[in-house]
């Protein structure tokens, strides 16, 4: 890691808590995400592996959505899990008695909280939106369910609109926790930072953080709500959700421990895993280039960086080339590729771990066939195609 992460200038500001806890949303908001659909045998399996990998909270749907969804998280909250389980639910009384049916833990109550999406999108007075607030959040706490506020779009709301709402369902109502929300991921990390600043300032109860990716800153924004003293983050596994998506699980727990510091109770070595048991569960992958879980991230083709690797091997300091070991999160080890951008170093280096001996005065040849061969087929070479090219390139 770099060391200005840690430096006092760097440094200077935050309020970093030295643990955050991890609410994800894979279930919930993931599954919005157009066109997957989480039945609920497979919500009751990814639950278990969110639990196994240490997710405090897990949002297992929204009762309200279907029968099978209402089944499915009374099944989960049911399942003897470690992880808390929540419920996803508007400031109405029938979204709580459906969670209450359903035996969960806690609920994350919705209501929309800029004015101008109130009388755009949803055609209500301001007042329709505090006093359903008011109503449906009190009714839970008399109930015995955790309440986390969840204020729709607060990022675009005026501040003067989003806080009487607020304050309302503190003063009259009941919240546990307030979620700081950017819904259509606008916010950039200064403007999550300063907006979250400033209700740490008015609320006394835990804030959240939930942002949306639209600009690929879900990560960024968290972690700068984190900044300012966020103390839960709403995530999903492979960033899945709304449109473009959520913050990532893998990234943000791996950018907060790392570069930040900050720990949270994810078993880092249980994110691969996780991470593809969502890609075959929804039938969405994750990018060979996604950061932490990508299945390039640890695929070298480029000549110069197998040269280096080669050399950080040997002597034993393999963070010399990459930014964590693959086994810190369930990879497998560093492979090296042989295509287009291979170098000397790289028909050295594979040779050597296929066992084969390269005489010095043959690998320019091989080199030139594999370079051919990768181009002529767009794609890097089998082990079985290496092995052809050094045998014809010895005959």
């Amino acid at each position: 890691m770099s060391h200005y992460n840690f430096s006092k200038e760097a440094r200077r500001g935050l309020k970093l808590p030295k643990r955050v806890k991890v609410h994800d949303i894979t279930l919930r908001d993931g599954e919005q995400q157009a066109g997957i659909v989480i039945r609920k045998d497979e919500k009751i399996r990814l639950a278990r592996a969110l639990n196994e990998a240490g997710v405090d909270r897990i949002e297992a749907g929204m009762p309200a959505v279907s029968k099978e969804d209402a089944e499915a998280v009374k099944a989960i909250a049911h399942d003897g899990l470690s992880s808390k389980v929540f419920a996803f639910a508007r400031c109405a009384k029938s979204d709580v008695d459906l969670a209450l049916e359903a035996d969960v833990d806690g609920l994350v109550m919705e209501v929309p909280s800029s004015d101008h999406i109130i009388k755009y999108a949803y055609g209500w007075p301001e007042q329709k939106a505090i006093d359903l607030s008011v109503e449906a959040t009190a009714y839970a706490h008399e109930h015995g369910l955790y309440v986390t506020f969840f204020t729709i779009d607060s990022s675009r709301a005026s501040f003067k609109a989003c806080w009487k709402l607020i304050n309302a369902v503190a003063t009259k109502g009941h919240m546990d926790s307030l979620t700081v929300v950017d819904t259509m991921g606008v916010c950039s990390p200064q403007g999550f930072a300063s907006l979250v600043r400033t209700l740490k300032k008015k609320v006394k109860k835990p804030l959240e953080a939930h942002c949306h990716n639209d600009f690929g800153l879900a990560v960024a924004n968290t972690i700068a709500g984190v900044g300012e003293g966020a103390e839960v983050i709403h995530t999903t596994v492979n960033a899945i959700g709304e449109r473009m998506g959520n913050a990532s699980l893998e990234q943000t727990v791996m950018a907060l421990r790392l570069l930040y510091g900050v720990k949270s109770g994810i078993k880092l070595e249980k994110l691969v895993g996780l991470s593809r048991l969502v890609e075959e569960t929804t039938g969405q992958k994750a990018p060979v280039n996604a950061p932490i879980v990508g299945k390039n991230i640890f695929k070298t083709e480029s000549g110069i960086i197998t040269g280096w690797w080669a050399k950080s091997e040997a002597q034993g300091v393999p963070l010399e080339v990459f930014p964590f070991l693959p086994e810190l999160v369930g990879h497998e080890p560093v492979e090296i590729l042989l295509g287009k951008k291979s170098g000397r170093d790289s028909i050295f280096y594979v040779g050597e771990k296929l066992g084969l001996a390269i005489p010095e005065n043959i690998v320019d040849s091989v080199l030139e066939k594999v370079k051919t061969t990768a181009e002529a087929n767009k794609r890097a070479l089998t082990k079985e195609e290496f092995i052809q090219i050094v045998q014809d390139a010895k005959s």
